[in-house]
């Protein structure tokens, strides 16, 4: 994997995004949109891989955005970057069902996971940063958060940033 070629995600939470779970919400239907919009310009960039952490929300979204954009282009690889065992515990059904079809067509996730602790998620969005030139960015402006503080890694690394707003998924596009 070439760092030049390679691009991650980091975003919100469901709850954060504020978008209905149960119901269509127009937010969510554009911000999917959206980021298969993103993932194609990536690819005419000449990213080829990307880098999900797996978390729910739009790490999820992000993440069938490339699935999406590789039955037209088989050279993508998407790779899981998963934090830590049990990650999807306390999720739903219906979201651990998700997180399970993903990663079964992921081409690249880890053999080993270690167990939970409080920095895990920062250890994977790390990871994430430093093997990425190109982040794609769900993110409302909050100043804490595991968003912010992966997109501040994203800065020190000198990462290319695209970020994009929740509530006006198409705002620049």
């Amino acid at each position: 994997m070439e760092r030049e070629k390679t691009c991650c995600f980091t975003g919100h939470r469901p709850q954060t995004l504020g978008w209905k779970q149960k119901e269509p919400d127009l937010r969510r239907i554009l911000m999917e949109e959206r980021l298969a919009l993103e993932v194609e310009r990536a690819y005419r960039l000449g990213y080829r891989h990307f880098i999900t952490g797996m978390a729910r929300g739009s790490d999820l979204l992000a993440a069938e955005a490339v699935l999406r954009a590789k039955l037209l282009h088989p050279d993508i690889r998407l790779e899981a970057a998963v934090p830590c065992k049990g990650q999807t515990q306390h999720w739903t059904s219906a979201e651990q069902a998700q997180y399970e079809r993903i990663l079964a067509q992921c081409d690249q996730a880890p053999d080993y996971l270690p167990d939970y602790d409080e920095g895990c998620m920062m250890r994977r969005n790390r990871y994430m940063v430093t093997k990425s030139s190109r982040i794609i960015a769900v993110y409302n402006g909050r100043t804490n958060g595991g968003t912010k503080k992966t997109l501040l890694l994203a800065v020190e690394e000198g990462l290319d940033i695209v970020i994009l707003d929740p509530e006006d998924p198409m705002q620049g596009a």
